[in-house]
């Protein structure tokens, strides 16, 4: 269906349409995403029940993963490769080292393999919003942005309603990662030929980019931190809430809901963020979100019912991709033609971030599996970037302008 639609979109002179850019994009993010960076999570009640693995384990799986993604989003910026090339190499990667999970059966295997993944999940990342980005730009077609975007929630829901369906019939955890790596390269093959054109995006060229300098200060660092916050706060229950919510039911029809339900709220979050950001500004949308993402984090704790573990899936889920957005744009506000570098300790602070969350779950969850002390830390660090944010110039400016 999708090689028709690119066929009919393909404009004169064979150049691609901005809307097969933009639906292309939104499967390498959903294939980089939903499979490269997240599918240990709804996969994890099965491993656990299939392999023994324990919390710990776990945490240390995702932390590869998060790991590998650093060193993707690192290095991307130094490889001399069409960014067409790097798309198409990593996203069949993803698919080999997915279907390499069913096959692999011991625990260092699995870690290098999630490492693997995350790798080429980085490079995804940064060289195809560099690449479908810049041509949306050219075409004047900024509203297909959020199209892009949504691809991360769209990877997350299809590959948690795939896994849903699986626990029900009492598939192996060996059967999710074969189904799951053989989805990731059909949707490969599938947009193959619009990632083909011979143009280049500016990051991903064969030309090294210059070195920008910068000047830091006081509201970059602030910038930074509270975006590694983002990606401490976000990632504990991105990682835990399907091991969470079965801790409480059993049966997959109920709590294996929780991973789509993410899915679903942060592909409808990232169409929703331009027009919420028009109204109340980067700044102030960015600390509405990062509060809405603390209550997310704290629910769990405090409502210890499925309800809960429901409710934090949609209020995590539908605020870190719009803090993702936004913060890129108040990147580019405080920055101006210096943005790349900001943007870059931003990127690896948010990394960071992700991969401190596992780790600490791993030291603070207990023989019981209770997650309320690294919710609770995570809540606490999410509130006080908010505050950061709120005393920020950016916050003042946003009042101002809304008035």
């Amino acid at each position: 269906m999708l090689d028709r639609a690119e066929r009919a979109a393909e404009a004169p002179g064979g150049a691609r349409s901005p809307v097969a850019v933009a639906l292309a994009g939104l499967v390498a993010l959903a294939v980089a995403m939903g499979v490269g960076r997240f599918a240990l999570t709804p996969i994890l009640p099965m491993m656990r029940e299939d392999a023994g693995l324990s919390v710990a384990d776990s945490g240390w799986l995702a932390s590869a993963n998060y790991v590998g993604y650093l060193l993707g989003a690192m290095t991307a910026m130094g490889l001399r490769v069409r960014a067409a090339t790097v798309i198409r190499g990593s996203l069949v990667l993803i698919g080999v080292v997915t279907l390499g999970m069913a096959l692999e059966q011991r625990f260092v295997g699995w870690i290098v393999l999630r490492a693997l993944a995350g790798i080429a999940n980085g490079w995804v990342v940064v060289f195809g919003f560099s690449w479908c980005l810049e041509k949306i730009a050219a075409a004047r077609r900024p509203q297909l942005n959020g199209l892009v975007f949504a691809g991360v929630g769209t990877g997350i829901a299809v590959a948690g309603g795939f896994c849903l369906v699986l626990m029900r019939v009492n598939a192996s955890s060996a059967q999710a990662w074969t189904g799951l790596g053989l989805i990731s390269l059909v949707a490969t093959a599938v947009i193959w030929r619009i990632f083909g054109q011979d143009d280049e995006a500016a990051t991903g060229g064969r030309r090294r980019p210059r070195k920008r300098g910068r000047r830091w200060d006081a509201e970059s660092l602030r910038l930074v931190l509270c975006f590694g916050v983002t990606g401490f706060g976000y990632i504990i229950p991105a990682t835990f809430l399907p091991v969470m919510a079965r801790q409480l039911i059993p049966d997959p029809l109920v709590f294996g809901w929780s991973w789509p339900l993410f899915g679903a709220a942060t592909a409808g979050s990232t169409l929703a963020a331009a027009m919420l950001r028009s109204l109340v500004g980067s700044r102030r949308l960015w600390m509405l979100s990062q509060l809405v993402m603390a209550l997310g984090v704290a629910l769990p704790v405090f409502w210890r019912g499925i309800a809960g573990i429901m409710l934090a899936a949609l209020f995590v889920g539908g605020s870190f991709m719009v803090i993702t957005m936004v913060a890129m744009q108040e990147a580019r506000q405080v920055a101006g033609r210096h943005a790349t570098g900001l943007i870059a300790a931003m990127t690896s602070a948010f990394a960071a971030g992700q991969i401190a969350g596992p780790i600490s779950v791993s030291y603070v969850v207990g023989a019981d599996g209770d997650f309320s002390k690294a919710l609770l830390v995570a809540c606490a660090l999410l509130v006080a970037s908010a505050y950061a944010l709120f005393q920020s110039p950016g916050f003042r400016q946003d009042i101002e302008r809304s008035e």
